[in-house]
């Protein structure tokens, strides 16, 4: 097994094209956290508000994901994909042209879940082209995508600063469209048959312990990194009085490194294996968030939180190893499930902090309620290690 087993293996055209759709819906997803600082203050809304601002669209993926895991099943992820594709240029069409108030803020975001739905499609239709010694990385080439959230970081707050925040609805639309065709183009359903999931198959994985724990990692390790990407840029203007688009340079940095280190996750985990390295990955989130929580000196926090995105970003790429090794056959039901809770603690880990600072004034208690239950996690993680390693002993004396 290396990287040489790997070039030769799968389906190179659709891994990018997976790639390029979860990449630009991804940026999509978190447009609003993008643009969050114009929004805010155009709307005058309260801490509460602004954490829920960009919490919906996270909260939207999540509950589409799984309907979009079971569509794509049934009827190809590449079909599933090119439609995803259309209906996510109806909210940016509506933030274009129509929204102007709260209301309508929260209503385009949730059908901005629409985007974030596309991990139900992307990974598995280029994961089903590889062999399970290559499905942490080819998963994590796949789910890299998450870089797309850079792009919406770095030229999201300087469009909104020169042409207004809705312009930056309008040329989304431009990278979509591109990304719609190259898909349409390239991207190739795996001939191997696979078996249309059911509800009532979804209902037999939510049985099993294991499903719950790796969800509960998962809503950690991706739904802390997508929440503090949506959250940064209100993080850093309210906290440390940069600019706007400072703000949004600060998170493109820190989201840079938490993006592209997914690939490595999924190599390490295929080579060290995913359950140990995720103690070590969340034990240094762990820690770096409690020093957030202090509110160091502006680029003491950069620091930590650059960190942060890296452990956790490292730590989604280990997860999406251990699934397809524990539940080989039921990867596709897993990846959607998990995936839900993902992006349901990428809801909850805004309205934590915006709900915390209006209730105390102060962000510390956010991120080390954060911090503290990641510690839970890395306990758990420990005890199912533990148990895993009892039952192989025990397989091992009977036989």
């Amino acid at each position: 097994m290396g990287l040489k087993s790997f070039m030769k293996a799968g389906h190179k055209k659709t891994l990018f094209a997976s790639f390029l759709y979860f990449d630009i819906s991804f940026m999509i997803w978190v447009i609003l956290g993008a643009t969050g600082t114009f929004i805010v203050e155009d709307l005058n809304l309260t801490p509460a508000q602004k954490g829920m601002m960009v919490g919906i669209p996270v909260l939207g993926g999540a509950l589409l994901r799984i309907p979009m895991g079971l569509l794509a099943d049934r009827f190809g992820g590449k079909k599933i994909g090119m439609i995803g594709m259309v209906l996510t240029m109806i909210p940016l069409v509506w933030g274009w042209l129509i929204a102007d108030s709260l209301t309508h803020v929260y209503a385009l975001g949730f059908f901005l879940g629409v985007a974030g739905a596309s991990f139900a499609v992307a990974l598995p239709l280029a994961s089903r082209w590889y062999p399970q010694e290559h499905q942490g990385l080819a998963m994590g080439i796949a789910g890299a995508g998450n870089s797309g959230t850079v792009l919406a970081m770095l030229f999201g707050p300087r469009i909104a600063e020169i042409y207004g925040w809705e312009t930056v609805f309008a040329i989304a639309l431009i990278p979509l469209a591109i990304a719609f065709i190259v898909f349409a183009l390239i991207a190739k359903d795996c001939p191997t048959a696979i078996k249309p999931k059911t509800m009532a198959e979804y209902a037999h994985v939510m049985k099993k312990k294991k499903t719950w724990l790796f969800s509960f990692f998962y809503s950690l390790s991706f739904g802390g990194f997508v929440g503090l990407t949506s959250y940064l840029t209100l993080f850093f203007f309210d906290q440390y009085g940069v600019s706007k688009v400072t703000a949004g340079d600060f998170v493109t940095l820190v989201v840079f490194a938490g993006s592209f280190v997914r690939p490595i996750g999924g190599y390490l985990a295929d080579k060290f294996g995913g359950m140990r390295l995720l103690i070590y990955l969340f034990t240094g989130a762990a820690i770096s968030l409690v020093v957030v929580g202090m509110l160091p000196p502006v680029y003491v926090s950069l620091a930590m939180l650059f960190l942060t995105l890296v452990f956790l970003g490292t730590a989604n790429g280990a997860l999406f190893q251990v699934i397809p090794v524990t539940f080989p056959k039921e990867v596709g039901l897993l990846t959607g499930f998990v995936g839900a809770a993902g992006g349901l603690g990428g809801f909850f880990l805004p309205n934590i902090l915006g709900t915390f600072k209006q209730l105390t004034g102060t962000y510390s208690i956010g991120f080390w309620w954060v911090a503290a239950t990641i510690c839970i996690a890395i306990f758990l993680i420990a005890q199912l290690k533990k148990e895993t390693k009892v039952k192989l002993e025990l397989d091992q004396v009977k036989a």
